[in-house]
């Protein structure tokens, strides 16, 4: 299937989920992710969880790292819509947010994170493939992002749902995650 396609198949499926599915669901990818080794992971790119379109709370994750690893360094894209681009931004406990103009959460001050110093990045997508393709939203920040990244860095993907076989129209600008954690499973690829 195409990416248009499964865009509109993977957001029906998650508007169909109820509240308390996705809190369970949520713990379960807590629970995958603590099994993952992060003992060189400082600087990480998360992303603010849109309620409003059923996103995994990623804030379950990044809490966990911040209690395990001392001087952990959280970052926040901000974006350019101008070139369908972003940056990472550090945040603090202090840092203050504002919604932009797709309704995500921005850190409203901070210092820029250059993406090649980036260790692990959590990238948000509707549905995977057995490739470590994904499909997003369709505006191509993540994989412009992605590009910038060193080869080390980890490139992680969280989904409600298992894999797809394949998907059909990926192209020279995508770039496949590293891994994928499903509430039942990690994906390495």
């Amino acid at each position: 299937m195409t990416k248009q396609e499964l865009r509109k198949i993977y957001k029906e499926k998650r508007s169909l989920l109820s509240e308390k599915e996705r809190l369970k669901l949520d713990d379960l990818l807590l629970i995958q992710f603590q099994q993952l080794a992060f003992e060189h992971v400082i600087n990480v790119l998360t992303y603010w969880p849109l309620s409003e379109k059923q996103e995994i709370n990623t804030c379950l994750l990044t809490d966990f790292l911040a209690f395990r690893i001392p001087g952990l360094q959280l970052c926040f894209p901000v974006i350019d819509s101008a070139t369908n681009s972003f940056k990472a931004f550090a945040v603090t406990d202090d840092t203050r947010f504002t919604l932009n103009s797709y309704g995500i959460g921005e850190p409203i001050d901070g210092k820029e994170v250059p993406a090649e110093e980036l260790d692990l990045i959590l990238v948000p997508l509707l549905c995977f493939d057995k490739k470590g393709y994904r499909v997003g939203y369709g505006k191509g920040f993540y994989d412009r992002f992605l590009k910038q990244c060193r080869p080390g860095a980890i490139k992680a993907g969280l989904s409600y749902f298992g894999p797809e076989e394949r998907i059909d129209d990926i192209n020279e600008f995508d770039v496949p995650l590293d891994l994928c954690l499903t509430p039942h499973n990690i994906y390495e690829f």
